[in-house]
């Protein structure tokens, strides 16, 4: 059974933030290349959600390095991979 995938308002502002970012200082190849490794990324653990690490036990939070510099942090259940986050590394302490 494939997981449906849960943009959290907080995961797609935090995105929107960051490929916002990637244009205005890099361009369109690396703001490209990002949004393709995000996705191929979700796909790969809409299949295999224990692959990232565990972030919080308590609440359920795992957490996958994107990039040197961007993580996500996600849920999932049988059915859904709910997106909650996407932090750049560089700033302050994220927020779920």
């Amino acid at each position: 059974m494939a997981r449906e995938i849960v943009w959290t308002k907080r995961a797609s502002n935090s995105f929107r933030r960051i490929t916002n970012y990637l244009e205005y200082e890099f361009g369109e190849k690396t703001t490209r290349n990002f949004i393709l490794r995000t996705f191929n990324v979700i796909d790969l653990l809409k299949a295999n959600p224990e692959m990232g690490t565990i972030e919080s036990y308590e609440l359920g939070i795992f957490g996958y390095l994107i990039t040197k510099h961007n993580r996500l942090f996600y849920r999932f259940s049988q059915s859904e991979l709910i997106l909650l986050n996407f932090f750049d590394t560089r700033s302050q302490r994220p927020k779920f």
